[in-house]
C-alpha cells in the first residue's frame, strides 16, 4: 500500500478517506458544523455588510462591478461569533489529521457570492491557495470551506482539479484579462489537461483541500447568494519563507501596498500574516 504522507492517523478519518485526500487533494465531510452556528455566522456577515458592526481590522470587500454588493469579509478571527466556527472542536479534530496537534488559523473569510452582475466578476479564476501564503511546508496547511447555503453549479460552487496537488508545483498567478475582483488572482497558463469536478454541497458540508490543489468557482448564474465560511489552518511548526525573487513576490507587493494605504505604516510581509492569524489548538511556535 502506498505510504500516506499528507495525513496523520488521528482516528477521525477512515483509511479510505485519508487515501482519497492524498490521491485527490480534497475531501468532503457532511454536516460537521451545526446549522445553528452557521446561521449565526450568516447573520453576523449581514451585520458587517450593512455597517451595523464596526469593521475594525476586518476587510470588507465589494464586487468590482456592483459596488453596492459586499461579496466577502475576511480577517474575521477576532470576532466571537465567527470564532464559534473557527474553533469548533469537531472541525479542528479533522484539521489535526492534516496539520498535527498544534494548529494556527492563518486566513479567515466569509464569502457571499452574489448573483453575477453581468461581467463575470462573481467567478473566481482557477488558482492555488499556496500562492498567497509565505510559510511552509505546504503539506501541513489545509483549507476548511463550509457551505452556509446550498452550493451548486448554478450559483457558483467550487470546482477542483483532482490530483493537481501532486502533479503541479506552485504556478505563476496574476489577474486575468476579463473582469475580476480584487485579489482574485488566477493561474496564468492553466494546464490543458484540466478535468474539473464540481463540488456541490449542502449547508453544513465541509470540504478540506490541499493548498496546491488547483481550484476555482463558477459564476453565480442564479438569483441566490452562495454563502460559505472558510479558514486555512497550518501547523504551528510551519516557518515563514522569503518570497523575494519567487512567483509570490507580486502578491507580497500588492498586500504590502494595501496595508500601507489602509493603515499608513510599513510592515513586513510575515507580520501581515501574524496579525491576521490566531492559535486555535495546542502550542504556538515558529508560525
Amino acid at each position: 500500500m502506498h505510504k500516506l504522507t499528507l495525513t496523520k492517523d488521528t482516528g477521525r478519518l477512515t483509511l479510505g478517506q485519508r487515501q482519497f485526500y492524498e490521491l485527490n487533494g480534497f475531501l468532503v465531510i457532511p454536516r460537521i458544523v451545526s446549522l445553528d452556528i452557521l446561521d449565526k455566522c450568516s447573520k453576523r456577515f449581514d451585520d458587517y455588510a450593512s455597517g451595523k458592526v464596526d469593521k475594525g481590522y476586518t476587510t470588507v470587500m465589494r464586487d468590482i462591478v456592483d459596488r453596492k454588493s459586499v461579496n466577502k469579509i475576511q480577517d474575521i478571527l477576532h470576532d466571537d461569533v465567527f470564532r464559534e466556527y473557527f474553533e469548533n472542536k469537531d472541525l479542528l479534530d479533522i484539521v489535526e489529521t492534516f496539520t498535527g496537534p498544534n494548529i494556527v488559523a492563518v486566513h479567515s473569510m466569509l464569502i457571499a457570492k452574489p448573483p453575477d452582475a453581468g461581467a463575470g466578476s462573481s467567478r473566481h479564476p482557477p488558482h492555488q491557495d499556496l500562492y498567497y501564503f509565505p510559510f511552509r511546508p505546504a503539506d501541513r496547511i489545509v483549507a476548511a470551506w463550509t457551505a452556509i447555503e446550498k452550493c451548486d453549479k448554478q450559483n457558483g460552487c467550487l470546482h477542483v482539479f483532482p490530483g493537481s496537488h501532486r502533479s503541479y508545483d506552485l504556478q505563476a498567478h496574476g489577474y486575468p484579462k476579463n473582469t475580476v475582483n480584487k485579489m482574485y488572482h488566477g493561474i496564468q497558463d492553466l494546464p490543458e489537461t484540466v478535468k474539473w469536478i464540481d463540488v456541490e454541497m449542502e449547508p453544513g458540508d465541509t470540504v478540506f483541500f490541499h493548498p496546491l490543489l488547483i481550484h476555482g468557482s463558477w459564476k453565480n448564474l442564479s438569483n441566490r447568494t452562495r454563502k460559505a465560511i472558510s479558514c486555512h489552518y497550518a501547523a504551528a511548526e510551519c516557518e515563514y519563507i522569503n518570497v523575494d525573487g519567487t512567483l509570490q513576490e507580486s502578491i507580497k507587493n500588492e498586500v504590502l501596498n494595501v496595508a500601507k494605504k489602509r493603515f499608513g505604516i510599513d510592515v513586513d510581509f510575515a507580520d501581515t500574516w501574524r496579525l491576521r492569524s490566531a492559535l486555535v489548538r495546542g502550542v504556538r511556535s515558529s508560525l
